[in-house]
């Protein structure tokens, strides 16, 4: 429930994890055993509300309505329409007034749909609740617990609210959603936090809590309300996306800042952010604020302009001057940008859809162009969220791994490889002076074998060498395939692979599959009886059960666990001829097996057994103290979360791109560590970093937390994984990310992610797994959950951001060029001292509505550059407008201003004796037949100049004849087909060039209308002006290429792109270190 309508805190002195059951029930006033009455639930409903999440409220379209119409470029088409409606030039006001209502809909649109964030919140809340009332057991809806209420639940069940536990019996939760962390947390409600607070143990690991929105995955518990609504941690994350943090130095306070003089301060600082904020400068992506300022020096120099024209008419402002000067103004507005950008990005959002990315907003395209840092949760994200047995240690035997497995729940995925025990390889590798990895496929004296696969599975996929299985080996399996509670089956039907129970199990299942030994063989096949079991308790941390085969007097138990709870019930290790009996040296041996597995990552689970020779009543099993006793120690087993098999690339084509990626989990730190160096995230070799470098790299929350933003900032780079990371840490990374200047990203799926995702310059959220919350709070979300679709979204980014750059530099270049011609025109006067149009207003519309624009729509749609992903992100803050893109702009349209100036010139000033008429601009009369022809010849060369320029601007540097010099095309002229590559810029091109005739000779059309008549020799000067301009444009190109102008703007820099965090991966991290580049330790990243 919302805090703030009335209702009463939910506050006690001291959270309430930290107290006992007793202090629960009485600051409650319930009772633990009966819960609350009638009468108290109608008094706590009124006080606290309904156990519901609250948001902002609906949508509302009129604000969306009014972000569309406040945009800078439509603020200044507003004013334009309006000078036309003004000087009843209705066709112009017409075609501006088309425009901005086209681009308003579209953006209201699509910003109507994207305005949803909060609704997914609600939807997590469970459904109904078991709650004891009077003594009963009663079932309601959800949202009618109230603080005090008892509440049962069991395996499967959803919690309803946050719950302070009382009773319980191998209660485990699945609070993914909530810390992220992979594996169901084992709950404890004895357990005694009375000396501790709610700020040094975090949400994850208040065991005697569980939360709301969380799920059972084991056992049966009972629980307190202490919490409900937007007071729970769910609600807390829920309040945290609602709130808006204000600017520094914003604050009325006179506490704050300057004293007395903070208030005054405070309230300038506010207007002037409700300003840029409506006026579109200070809020959305940068090439958005970009646009916003372009459109605002763009209306400052129209009304420059008009004060020229104005000024040259002595400010006589007659009907004439008036249109003259509409018609400058409009020139050097582009009015199809917003339609060019926006139509640009819907068909890049589309190609997106395709590549298995939604876009949620169009302008994110853009800005995922220019992210330079990724911060990335790692369990669904980085890895598949689901448990695997990496490694097997068997005593005597060596070193099980488990390669290339991509799918958790089967079995005949993967490579399995034997090798010798990691140990061994140390040793033997030290005394020859060179180090192997631990486990890889390519170890001395290692043997690979083929995977075995389940009887049930396919016969197509019984291909392949079966394994041997040593006597140590069945051992193992028996034991890990019979003390579990998993199933793994095939579907026929579906053609799957199916798991049912704990990850943890169903990984020990899975492997047991590999070889043959899945547990419903071994009891339908081998006759496997099973006669008692022990379940698995979280106090002792093991489980055990006892099973017999045919019958024979002889039962066998077996055993899995911690590896510190059940090497202290067994006598020996190992099985066979390799069987030792454990004394402190020999558990130290297993002790030292077990780190180095937990080094990887991997967690670590001791299996073993022993004969039973007493006889067994299935009805009346002996006491657990008598069988987990006297046990032998058949080996350790490593389990982990993989990594996405693309994962790897994916982080490596990011660096090769200049784009960090900061892995930040609810993991524990080594197991962060070993993923981050799996995966590339963290350096493979960090001897050669400084040491506040290396230091620096992994971080606990923690840690990180209780570090002052002046401490982070002065870090020599921010940790690339926190680990034990909490939402507000995330938060607070990005935060320290946005002060390095960074433009960064953050990927997640979970419900602690929302704020992340909401803060972050881009939100990227998992489609399949991602929780609603995630996808709510995104920009951007991954349909198939790949890590390796980022790459795709940021490539994507980068085309559109090089293609809003080509057409920009196209529509503006057309406009300085008008702007030029009709400026010089004001010297064309004709014998009433009215300037002469060497353009008139509709041709202007004409060229700037419809030559401009599908040319510029085809720019949009040109394909990505080799180098896309081999170059450092664009500079946000500099953003399309690049020193580059403005020079470039200037020069081309000065050229092409001239070329169009000359032609007006020689036909009046030639042939045509000086002849400018008498009132030309407003019809054909009798002397204009002059002034007529030249502007149809200037209409049609800069027309056709302008349509030849978008070939021309598919690349910035490279010529127009040789636009992919990398490809080979024997004996053939590269023009053509690299001008046809882009078949809508191509036809968009020769039928813009085609329409030129119809609008020179259509009667009518040309003299009423664009004011201009059918020419005849004047087609050879529109024509010799393209090879002029072309010449001109290659001229310049061939100048930036000669002396490096420009060049560091698209040229990798090879010192920015040195940071390689760890192409070795972690099976690679114990061999001899390559010659890979290393980050420097004064780099801030």
């Amino acid at each position: 429930m919302g805090k703030s309508q009335g209702y009463q805190s939910q506050g006690y002195p001291i959270h309430p994890f930290t107290l006992s059951s007793k202090e629960i029930s009485d600051h409650l006033k319930t009772n633990d055993q009966t819960g609350l009455n009638k009468s108290q639930v109608e008094e706590a409903q009124k006080s606290y509300g309904p156990n519901k999440l609250e948001g902002e409220g609906g949508v509302q379209w009129y604000k969306v309505l009014l972000k569309q119409v406040s945009n800078a470029m439509i603020l200044v088409l507003v004013l334009a329409m309006a000078l036309s409606y003004g000087v009843t030039d209705y066709v112009e006001g017409g075609v501006i007034t088309a425009v901005i209502v086209l681009n308003v809909a579209i953006g209201f649109y699509q910003e109507f749909q994207a305005e949803k964030k909060m609704d997914s919140l609600r939807a997590l809340s469970s459904p109904s609740a078991a709650v004891i009332r009077d003594g009963h057991v009663v079932t309601i809806p959800s949202g009618e617990v109230v603080p005090g209420d008892l509440i049962q639940i069991k395996t499967g069940d959803t919690v309803p609210a946050d719950l302070r536990l009382i009773d319980g019996m191998n209660f485990e939760c699945d609070e993914k959603i909530l810390t992220g962390e992979a594996m169901p947390v084992a709950k404890d409600f004895k357990i005694d936090f009375s000396n501790t607070t709610e700020f040094e143990t975090g949400v994850g690991d208040r065991l005697n809590m569980a939360y709301s929105s969380s799920t059972v995955t084991m056992g049966r518990a009972k629980g307190i309300v202490v919490f409900t609504g937007m007071y729970t941690e769910i609600g807390k994350i829920a309040e945290s996306m609602q709130g808006k943090s204000r600017k520094a130095n914003r604050s009325l306070s006179r506490k704050k800042g300057l004293g007395s003089l903070q208030p005054a301060k405070g309230v300038l600082l506010r207007i002037w952010d409700g300003i840029g904020q409506f006026l579109g400068l200070t809020v959305g992506t940068p090439l958005q604020k970009k646009l916003s300022k372009l459109a605002y020096v763009l209306f400052g120099c129209a009304i420059l302009l008009a004060i020229i024209v104005f000024g040259v008419n002595q400010f006589n402002v007659t009907n004439e001057v008036a249109i003259y000067a509409i018609s400058t103004g409009i020139a050097i507005i582009p009015e199809s940008l917003i339609a060019v950008l926006t139509i640009t990005m819907v068909v890049g959002m589309t190609q997106m859809r395709k590549r298995r990315v939604v876009i949620r907003q169009l302008s994110a395209l853009e800005a995922l162009g220019g992210v330079t840092n990724i911060c990335s949760d790692k369990t669904g994200t980085l890895t598949q969220g689901q448990m695997i047995t990496r490694k097997a240690w068997l005593p005597g035997v060596g070193m099980y791994a488990v390669d290339d497995a991509d799918d958790a729940a089967d079995p005949t995925k993967g490579n399995v490889s034997l090798g010798p025990s990691p140990e061994i390889v140390r040793i033997e590798s030290e005394k020859k002076g060179i180090q192997f990895d631990l486990g890889r496929e390519d170890t001395p004296n290692s043997s690979t074998v083929k995977l075995a696969h389940a009887d049930d599975i396919p016969a197509k996929n019984k291909a392949g060498q079966v394994p041997e299985v040593t006597p140590e080996l069945r051992e193992f399996l028996q034991s890990t395939a019979l003390c579990n509670l998993a199933s793994v089956r095939y579907d026929q039907q579906k053609n799957e692979w199916q798991a049912i129970g704990d990850p943890t199990e169903i990984a020990l299942q899975v492997f047991a599959h590999r070889f043959s030994f899945g547990k419903k063989s071994l009891e339908e096949e081998h006759a496997w009886t099973e006669l008692a079991e022990y379940p698995f308790d979280s106090s002792i941390k093991r489980m055990s059960v006892i099973y017999q085969q045919d019958g024979s007097g002889q039962a066998q138990i077996f055993t899995k666990g911690a590896v510190e709870r059940v090497i202290d019930l067994c006598t020996n290790l190992g099985t066979g001829a390799n069987q030792r009996s454990i004394t402190s040296a020999v558990k130290e041996e297993v002790l030292a097996q077990m780190n180095l597995l937990a080094e990887q990552g991997l967690r670590v689970m001791a299996i073993a057994q022993r004969a039973f020779d007493a006889s067994i009543n299935p009805h009346s099993p002996p006491p657990r103290e008598s069988i987990e006793e006297e046990l032998t120690l058949l080996g350790l087993v490593g389990l982990y979360d993989p990594p996405r098999l693309e994962t790897r690339g994916a982080v490596r084509e990011c660096t090769t791109a200049g784009i960090k990626v900061h892995m930040l989990t609810g993991d524990h730190p080594s197991t962060a560590a070993a993923i981050a160096r799996e995966v590339g995230i963290l350096p493979a070799n960090t001897a050669r970093l400084a040491e506040n470098t290396a230091s620096s790299l992994v971080k606990t929350a923690s840690e990180f937390d209780a570090l002052t933003d002046a401490e982070i900032d002065s870090m020599p780079t921010l940790p690339l994984v926190i680990a034990r990371c909490a939402p507000s840490t995330k938060t607070r990374m990005i935060a320290a990310l946005h002060r390095r200047r960074a433009f960064c990203a953050m990927t997640g799926d979970g419900v602690n992610d929302a704020p992340s995702l909401q803060s972050a310059d881009v939100g990227i959220a998992m489609g399949l797994t991602g929780s609603d919350v995630a996808k709510g709070a995104s920009d951007i979300v991954l349909t198939d959950d790949n890590f390796a679709s980022i790459v795709a979204a940021i490539e994507e980014g980068r085309r559109m951001f090089d293609n809003i750059q080509k057409f920009i530099l196209h529509l503006l270049t057309s406009n300085i060029a008008e702007v030029v011609l009709l400026i010089v025109g004001l010297g064309f006067q004709d014998e009433a001292g009215f300037s002469v149009f060497p353009l008139s207003p509709l041709q202007i519309l004409w060229i700037n509505m419809l030559t401009s624009s599908f040319p510029a729509f085809g720019l949009g749609r040109e394909k990505a550059g080799s180098d896309i992903m081999h170059r450092p992100p664009h500079d946000t803050k500099r953003g399309v407008f690049s020193w580059q893109i403005i020079v470039d702009m200037t020069v081309y349209g000065l050229i092409m201003g001239a070329c169009t100036l000359l032609t007006f010139v020689i036909i009046v000033y030639g042939p045509g004796g000086g002849e400018l008429g008498v009132d030309c601009n407003r019809g054909f009369l009798s002397r204009c037949d002059v002034v007529f022809r030249a502007r149809a010849a200037v209409f049609a060369e800069l027309t056709w100049l302008i349509l030849v320029s978008a070939w021309e601007f598919k690349s910035l540097r490279r010529s127009m004849f040789a636009l992919d010099p990398e490809t080979k095309r024997e004996g053939r002229f590269p023009f053509f087909t690299d001008i046809y590559n882009n078949r809508f810029l191509f036809y968009a091109v020769v039928i813009g060039a085609a329409s030129v005739f119809p609008a020179v000779y259509i009667p009518g059309l040309n003299t009423k209308v664009f004011k201009h008549m059918g020419i005849g020799w004047e087609w050879a000067l529109s024509v010799g002006a393209i090879v002029i301009f072309v010449a001109g444009v290659e001229a310049w190109k061939a100048c930036k290429r000669r002396f490096g102008w420009f060049a560091g703007e698209e040229e990798v820099e090879e010192e920015k792109l040195g940071l390689r965090q760890g192409f070795v991966s972690f099976s690679k991290s114990f061999s001899r270190s390559k010659s890979m580049g290393s980050e420097s330790a004064g780099e801030k990243v």
